[in-house]
């Protein structure tokens, strides 16, 4: 070890001296490296073990500052993670730097789907396509300037979302229980570095990251986003780009609301009309459009591959209009009343006395999740202004029946709490109701305030985009909420999570629809994964503020909301 640095050069970070061994240790911190100092060497190979073990061990007490998420101590200075990780410590001087020979590692003998992953973190630092990730022989150890992914089954205090990311000056290494947890810990990584890293085809990026120390894992199981493509259609692609905007902060469910009174969206081969008449209308008179079952499938299969599952939504009996155009048997009186292409919708709804209704739903939701296997299916149920009590609760009954036999859980909006639904159904609040009902039966319920989680709502009363009949939705307002608070009744153990619904009244373009979702899904985003304590809007507002620059690198048409500082 060198002798020729002494305290006056740099500043100690820690230092300690043997009582009986006559040696003293420091280690010092530099942008790029850490030295150990050792000013005379123990007399003995076990006294050397014991200064290396000193050395390792204080290294993340002492040099790195520790950061249990968002605190007014650490905020001007802490990185731009979105969610807040649950605990973070940072080296305030030491960096990991990624050069052209710094790969990605998976372990020898892991599986297809961690490769991928490897793949996937492999592709986000190169400055070239189709790059792998390499596999450690047997035996062998992590390189260093290398980046390590490895699956750790007795990690169970992770979860099945969590991970271990620790980042030194030589190596980043990413553990999980389960594969997510590694994908998720990529995410971190990926928002540790600077938004360059989002541009592959630039020249000489330099990608820096601080050396930390994470542990993390999510509050809740369900963070999802609602995309309303009935209304408006949107193609496969931008659903694709969406699923990728999700994945960066985390988020773990997409709701496709594929129905409603403008248009159906989704091939159903038995019942061919409905893309044929439903799928061609839109508001407005705009372009309509539909997803074959093929497509569909592979955008579920697109979503899985970033942790993202698709959940199909089928609105009924109530916003049918489009499928009642196509098939007028699926009326009362056997007449297809006209297309429906303005904002709102007609008081129509599915004849819930006839069985020809009840082969229709069996056959939608037999194809959809024979198309793509799905563990969730929603059936909507929201708004019906044309059925008794009794008729409607009658109809949910016997629809959970066939949603049930399919192999899905059911999930509707908060209407249907009141029928006589299974502990394993799902209800979605979204306004003032009696989800507690189902609480009540141990069931559990998806958080979707419109006041904070309607991210179609304006965030600004001079916006043009958006509706306004849940009040203005700023970035602060959506941030600002305890789920496990919001509704007497239903408690922490009775949420399954937070979504945001975008719906598509007032959004034609892809562009739309990012200008409404970013950064508001960001700040849900954060509601859903970081535990309450740690939420705080000042630390947000700031780290939110310098991802502006990343989703301006990615192509991000995100609202420059007022009140944050924006990095671009």
């Amino acid at each position: 070890m060198s002798e020729g640095i002494s305290q006056s050069q740099e500043a100690v970070c820690w230092s300690t001296t043997a009582a009986s061994g006559g040696y003293t240790v420091e280690i010092f911190r530099r942008t790029i490296i850490v030295r150990i100092q050792i000013r005379r060497a123990p007399e003995s190979p076990v006294k050397l073990a014991a200064a290396s073990t000193i050395v390792f061990a204080a290294t993340f007490a002492a040099c790195y500052r520790p950061v249990t998420g968002p605190s007014p101590v650490n905020r001007r200075n802490a990185p731009a993670v979105i969610p807040a990780p649950v605990t973070f410590a940072v080296a305030s001087r030491d960096s990991f730097l990624i050069t052209p020979r710094t790969g990605v590692y998976v372990d020898s003998l892991a599986p297809a789907e961690v490769q991928a992953i490897g793949d996937y973190a492999a592709n986000l630092i190169s400055s070239q396509a189709g790059v792998t990730a390499r596999r450690l022989a047997p035996g062998t150890v992590l390189p260093d300037s290398s980046i390590g992914l490895a699956l750790d089954s007795a990690r169970s205090d992770l979860g099945l979302e969590g991970y271990e990311l620790t980042a030194t000056t030589a190596q980043v290494r990413i553990v999980a229980a389960r594969p997510a947890g590694l994908f998720y810990g990529v995410q971190t990584l990926r928002q540790l570095l600077p938004a360059s890293v989002e541009h592959p085809a630039a020249r000489a990026r330099r990608l820096i990251m601080p050396a930390v120390h994470v542990v993390d894992h999510p509050r809740y199981a369900w963070r999802g986003a609602m995309l309303d493509v009935s209304r408006h259609f949107l193609p496969a692609a931008d659903v694709k780009r969406f699923v990728d905007l999700l994945a960066l902060y985390k988020m773990n469910r997409l709701h496709l609301h594929l129905s409603d009174d403008q248009g159906w969206r989704i091939e159903i081969k038995e019942w061919p009309e409905l893309t044929a008449v439903g799928g061609q209308t839109a508001i407005g008179g705009a372009p309509g459009g539909y997803y074959t079952q093929e497509q569909y499938a592979d955008i579920v299969a697109y979503a899985r591959s970033r942790y993202v599952t698709i959940v199909p939504e089928i609105d009924m009996p109530g916003h049918t209009n489009a499928a009642l155009v196509s098939y007028p048997e699926l009326t009362c009186d056997g007449v297809a009343p006209p297309p429906f292409t303005a904002v709102g919708g007609p008081p129509n709804s599915l004849c819930v006395s006839k069985d020809t209704v009840y082969s229709f739903i069996d056959d939608v939701v037999r194809e959809i999740v024979a198309a793509a296997p799905t563990p969730y299916f929603h059936i909507g149920g929201d708004e019906v202004r044309n059925l008794s009590p009794d008729q409607y609760r009658g109809f949910i009954a016997r629809v959970q029946q066939i949603v049930t036999a399919a192999g899905p859980r059911m999930i509707g909006w908060s209407e249907i709490a009141p029928a006589n639904l299974s502990p394993n159904t799902i209800v979605q609040h979204w306004h003032a109701d009696s989800v507690q009902l189902q609480a009540q039966r141990g069931g559990m319920v998806i958080m979707s305030p419109a006041a904070h989680a309607y991210i179609d709502q304006k965030f600004d009363s001079s916006d043009v985009l958006g509706l306004a009949w849940a009040g203005i939705v700023t970035l602060r307002r959506t941030y600002e909420w305890n789920p496990a608070t919001q509704i007497p009744g239903v408690g922490e153990s009775s949420i399954l999570g937070v979504e945001g619904p975008l719906w598509a009244e007032t959004l034609l373009t892809r562009a739309d629809y990012e200008y409404m979702a970013f950064p508001r899904l960001a700040a849900l985003a954060e509601v859903g994964w970081t535990p309450s304590t740690l939420v705080d809007w000042e630390s947000f507002r700031r780290r939110i503020g310098q991802q502006g620059a990343r989703l301006a690198a990615m192509g991000v048409n995100f609202a420059r909301v007022p009140g944050v500082d924006w990095a671009w």
